[in-house]
């Protein structure tokens, strides 16, 4: 019933809307009008009460609410079941829960912050109160187990081309799941999959966007590694917006692959990369060794031209990839 208040409230912008009015439209009394209207004043949203004229919707919240979503949201049913919560561990954690339990295809988790957030190969991901989007989509694909590694490269893809449309942005892709903005993260994918020979059950897509974050929000040892979307800014965004942008153009990509394979998303993907064409330095548990990162293949796996010649292809669940600079002639 708040939802249906706040979209009278917002079709009339500054007009005011009488308790009357919208006790008739809605079919309840003033006395519940007035209740919500409270409700929704202590969810942080300003609306100003006129004598003998009503309510005004002032300001919304800068809170990433199920009901702010929805107002925004342009998909076809990507995102339209939506689980907020403040505080999680982990909004993949909540996913993983949810979808065990049966949750609808394409249920997004949405958190204010996470206490335990996580990245890939069980690294921490730092997700300070309202200064991020830190989301998980669950997805039911009907392709093969082996194509669920794809839809990092695939989410990556949603994500910078939404990022990139604010001005004074330009973020790229570093293979695998990382966003980088002058050269520092800004955003974090981990995809986990629950799967059965030959079957997905589900996947959960875990994103972690830096948006207004500042140096004081990160541990010393991280500061210098982290950016905010707000850094490079140069023009207003809203978090809700930005999410309900990136939920759009996941839709896309995802019925595409769907569809056609992961052909025209990895085509997407190269034309935001800022891996390709660099020198890179490859760790794995049993090996190091540098070379320059000429493509990705038709699995997502990163080919390597190593010093010697020869290619490799990297595969991104048990390895690291770093920028490697040389200095006189050796590399850092």
């Amino acid at each position: 019933m708040r939802n249906r208040i706040l979209e009278l409230l917002r079709a009339s912008g500054s007009e005011a809307v009488s308790g009357e009015e919208i006790s008739r439209q809605l079919d309840i009394s003033r006395t519940a009008v007035w209740k919500h209207i409270q409700t929704l004043k202590n969810e942080g949203y300003e609306i100003d009460s006129l004598p003998k004229r009503g309510y005004v919707l002032r300001e919304i919240p800068n809170r990433l609410y199920p009901q702010e979503i929805l107002a925004h949201l342009q998909t076809k049913w990507l995102g339209h079941a939506i689980c907020y919560e403040d505080l999680v561990d982990s909004s993949n954690n909540l996913g993983k829960k949810l979808a065990n339990e049966g949750c609808p295809d394409g249920l997004i988790v949405v958190a204010e912050e996470q206490g335990a957030g996580k990245g890939r190969l069980s690294r921490g991901w730092i997700s300070p109160h309202a200064k991020g989007i830190w989301f998980s989509i669950i997805l039911k694909p009907s392709f093969l187990p082996e194509e669920a590694s794809k839809c990092t490269l695939m989410a990556a893809v949603a994500v910078v081309k939404a990022v990139n449309k604010i001005k004074g942005v330009k973020a790229a892709i570093k293979w695998p799941n990382d966003i980088l903005l002058n050269g520092k993260k800004l955003v974090g994918i981990l995809t986990e999959m629950n799967a059965e020979f030959g079957h997905i059950n589900h996947i959960v897509i875990g994103i972690g966007i830096n948006t207004n974050a500042t140096p004081d929000d990160y541990p010393e040892e991280v500061k210098h590694l982290a950016v905010s979307i707000a850094d490079a800014a140069t023009e207003p965004f809203t978090r809700v917006e930005l999410l309900c942008d990136i939920l759009k153009n996941m839709e896309e990509l995802y019925e595409v692959a769907c569809k056609e394979g992961f052909v025209p998303v990895f085509e997407e993907w190269r034309k935001y990369s800022c891996t390709l064409g660099q020198e890179v330095k490859v760790i794995a548990p049993d090996v190091t060794y540098f070379g320059t990162a000429v493509d990705i293949d038709e699995q997502g796996l990163l080919v390597v031209r190593k010093t010697d010649g020869t290619m490799d292809k990297v595969v991104a669940g048990d390895v690291s990839i770093r920028p490697a600079a040389a200095k006189n002639g050796a590399y850092s």
